[in-house]
């Protein structure tokens, strides 16, 4: 029996070994960036940022987070349906190195999407272009697949009628949606807004479909994926995200007021 509706508590590697093949319907992975900071990111007036600087986007080098990289996407595309379909997100930094190794394992790009973020943090050094996008790649299993699901008409009526585009100008994730602390400190660096999700699930899975999503964090996709009335697994080595992610799933802390635009 497959662990519906929950989230499994372990590596994501060794996790995703005990599901069985062609298991799921969807994959959506928000694997780390390996951003490689540096120094201290501050602001012009020597105030620090708050920047991503988590344990889980350490690796030694990028050989080393190829190897993660491929394992996982592996492991994702031996448990995905025949008729199943990915996505991964991720920045400049990640993105192209993921993509390649999507190719390389098998899976077929259908498109990718740009996350256009309208409130983006600024470069706060001036020394490069702001931020303001994240890339997200959608893949079916393989070359040969038949079929998958695109819900185009649920698509186009959320983009009031127009085929909706690949460019999607979406707010990151702020106010009441950021889950935070007793001491108000957000719990996520990288906590996705539910709107983003909200089209990634509408659009390619269908009621009653198994969703996985092998870095589950604070919880989105489960959010998301019941407000669809979609399964969700969800696999997460933190405690604490796993503390956050099940009181919202239980109770809706952190669940947007707003269907999502």
């Amino acid at each position: 029996m497959l662990p519906l509706d929950t989230i499994l508590h372990g590596d994501c590697l060794r996790v995703l070994a005990g599901l069985p093949d062609q298991s799921v319907d969807l994959v959506f992975a928000d694997p780390p960036y390996y951003l490689q900071l540096q120094n201290a990111l501050l602001r012009p007036n020597q105030t620090e940022v708050d920047a991503v600087d988590d344990a889980w986007d350490q690796f030694d080098d990028f050989a080393a987070y190829d190897r993660f990289t491929r394992a996982w996407l592996a492991e994702c595309r031996r448990v995905l349906k025949d008729t199943g379909a990915i996505w991964v997100i991720g920045s400049y930094h990640n993105i192209f190195r993921v993509g390649t190794a999507m190719q390389d394992l098998g899976f077929w790009v259908l498109g990718d999407v740009l996350w256009v973020k309208n409130n983006p943090m600024p470069n706060f050094r001036g020394v490069r272009f702001t931020n303001a996008h994240e890339t997200l790649i959608w893949a079916k299993r393989s070359k040969d697949q038949k079929k998958y699901t695109f819900n185009y008409h649920g698509m186009k009526a959320l983009n009031d009628g127009l085929q909706m585009r690949s460019d999607w100008l979406l707010p990151i994730c702020t106010g009441a949606e950021r889950l935070t602390d007793a001491e108000g400190r957000k719990i996520h660096s990288t906590q996705k807004p539910e709107a983003l999700l909200y089209r990634v699930l509408l659009a390619t899975s269908s009621p009653g479909d198994i969703v996985l999503d092998p870095f589950f964090g604070t919880g989105t996709t489960g959010a998301v994926a019941k407000k669809l009335g979609r399964h969700y697994i969800g696999i997460e080595r933190d405690p604490i995200y796993i503390e956050a992610a099940t009181r919202r799933l239980a109770t809706g802390a952190g669940h947007s007021s707003k269907r999502p635009s």
